[in-house]
């Protein structure tokens, strides 16, 4: 009988743990409450809604609340990525099939909260604005939530679903928000954050956005417009450009004949069969097979096909990102900005004498800067220079713009390349290959072949974003000190692979000092495709 009473003395313990633990992971949010799970110390909510559907009448419509629901709501899994053509391998493979279904969010945090609000990091995903997602394995936000953050991300409308005119479109919504759906994804999100971060623990008075290449961009999209104002308060920029040719506008002419995003959602539309400008065709192109509207990431790098790119809409996008900027136009938030050391490169001339002449009164500075006292291959030198003007003195170009100001800026360059890489990279890090690190999920990355070293300088760059995210200071305990940006000194953080984290004057600067004269005087050439690294060693 004693061991009876034993028996069930320890079942009912072992419930009301059970109880307890269910609640804990519990969230009441303004559309209803969630379950989430726990594990190792993180609480995880996956495919949480934050907009209704975009399907049937709501594509192409700025997103809609959610429609509020009783009980409890399972939020254990991803939800799908938005629809795209979706690579099947590679280092940011989704976890899910995509769907038209997809505006969902995902919230990881500490168990152990602690007395105060958390800081809240929310995350923008790259791919071009045509591919990408919230659900590959190197973005998972349980390490951030380790260090102490409350860690979001979500999915935005990609491809012609995200970013669309048609003149049946403006016509129906004459007065409203048009063309960059996906845009109004990304502030839809961080309203959604602002309303429920409290529910999670999270401080939604503490917010830092981070986007990476097209996320990045996004970033500078959210500093250019009122409609971002107060939901977050400062922001972090990898690979994000800073002077990207102007995009289309919604309506009318562009320059050299460039079509406006209404002329090139009209010439789709008769491609898949559908004629005219009212709402009838409106309807037929809503009818249409998710399928016969995706597009792939050759959309966003080729300069003639618009229909994957954000566009001038007059609201959300009012101009370029350089006009922007150099107008004064963004917010003035603290700013973490920087590249990796073989990022994305535009595209260059393919002999020598090319490569110099195109600096016209600088070519002579420019082999100076190039060439040094030794020489260089081609490949070599066209590669440098296209990173140069894309992305390297762009973020420079942004960095000072920023600090001139006053703003707190921090300036980046990851270098640091993987041990298992080294014999592959031999340029520097790749476009995004620094995203294992910054989210420390190396070992999701490289499996096996990840060394000790590899997770030093992981958990090295995490808590500087970490730190960041808390304070709008990298700089912590342990860390080297990562000084603000001086644009007279030229000093940024470059995480290196032989002596770590290490504040040193730009290596490239006079290579960036050249490449500014010519990205100040010369309308910048296109983006081009970018190269997929090689895949990572299997485990």
């Amino acid at each position: 009988m004693k061991c009876f009473k034993t028996t069930l003395l320890a079942c009912a313990l072992l419930g009301a743990s059970a109880i307890a633990m269910a609640q804990n992971t519990q969230a009441k949010l303004d559309s209803g409450t969630i379950q989430g799970s726990a594990s190792d110390g993180v609480i995880a909510y996956k495919g949480i809604p934050f907009a209704a559907p975009p399907v049937g009448p709501l594509r192409w419509r700025a997103p809609q609340p959610v429609k509020p629901w009783t009980g409890v709501k399972p939020t254990t899994v991803f939800a799908p990525d938005c629809m795209q053509v979706a690579s099947p391998s590679g280092p940011m493979a989704l976890g899910t099939a995509p769907s038209e279904d997809c505006l969902y969010a995902n919230v990881w945090l500490p168990a152990d909260k602690g007395a105060g609000r958390l800081p809240v990091l929310v995350w923008i995903y790259g791919g071009g604005l045509v591919v990408g997602g919230s659900s590959p394995a190197v973005y998972s936000g349980e390490h951030f939530a380790r260090k102490g953050v409350m860690f979001v991300s979500f999915n935005y409308r990609l491809g012609r679903f995200g970013f669309f005119g048609h003149p049946a479109l403006t016509a129906e919504n004459a007065d409203g928000l048009l063309g960059n759906y996906g845009f109004m994804d990304e502030i839809a999100a961080l309203k959604w954050v602002q309303r429920n971060a409290a529910a999670f623990g999270g401080d939604a008075g503490n917010v830092t956005v981070l986007g990476e290449s097209a996320g990045g961009r996004s970033v500078t999209m959210l500093l250019g417009t009122s409609l971002a104002n107060g939901l977050y308060h400062r922001v972090i920029i990898n690979s994000g450009g800073g002077r990207n040719p102007a995009p289309p506008s919604l309506s009318g002419s562009m320059p050299m004949g460039q079509p406006s995003a209404e002329e090139t959602g009209l010439l789709f539309a008769k491609s898949v069969g559908v004629d005219g400008t009212g709402q009838e065709a409106l309807a037929k192109l809503r009818a249409l097979p998710a399928e016969m509207i995706r597009g792939d990431l050759s959309m966003a790098t080729t300069r003639t096909n618009y229909f994957s790119l954000n566009m001038i809409d007059g609201k959300i996008n009012v101009a370029s990102q350089n006009e922007q900027y150099l107008a004064g136009a963004n917010a003035k938030a603290p700013m973490i900005i920087g590249t990796t050391s073989a990022d994305l490169a535009s595209a260059t001339p393919d002999t020598l004498d090319a490569l110099f002449a195109q600096f016209g009164p600088y070519a002579e500075e420019a082999k100076a800067a190039y060439l040094g006292n030794g020489n260089k291959d081609l490949a070599q030198l066209r590669g440098e220079m296209g990173r140069d003007r894309a992305l390297l003195e762009p973020a420079r170009h942004v960095a000072t713009t920023y600090a001139l100001r006053g703003i707190p800026t921090y300036v980046f360059r990851f270098s640091y390349v993987p041990a298992s890489m080294r014999d592959q990279w031999r340029t520097g890090v790749p476009h995004a290959m620094e995203l294992p690190f910054v989210f420390g999920t190396v070992r999701a990355r490289y499996g096996a072949a990840t060394t000790p070293a590899d997770e030093k300088a992981a958990d090295q760059i995490l808590t500087y974003y970490a730190n960041f995210a808390k304070t709008g200071d990298p700089n912590g305990a342990g860390l080297p000190e990562w000084p603000k940006y001086d644009p007279a000194k030229d000093v940024l953080m470059n995480f290196t692979m032989d002596d770590g984290p290490v504040a040193m004057q730009d290596p490239f600067h006079k290579r960036l000092d050249v490449t500014q004269k010519f990205n100040t005087q010369i309308p910048l050439p296109p983006v081009v495709a970018p190269v997929v690294p090689p895949a990572a060693p299997r485990r």
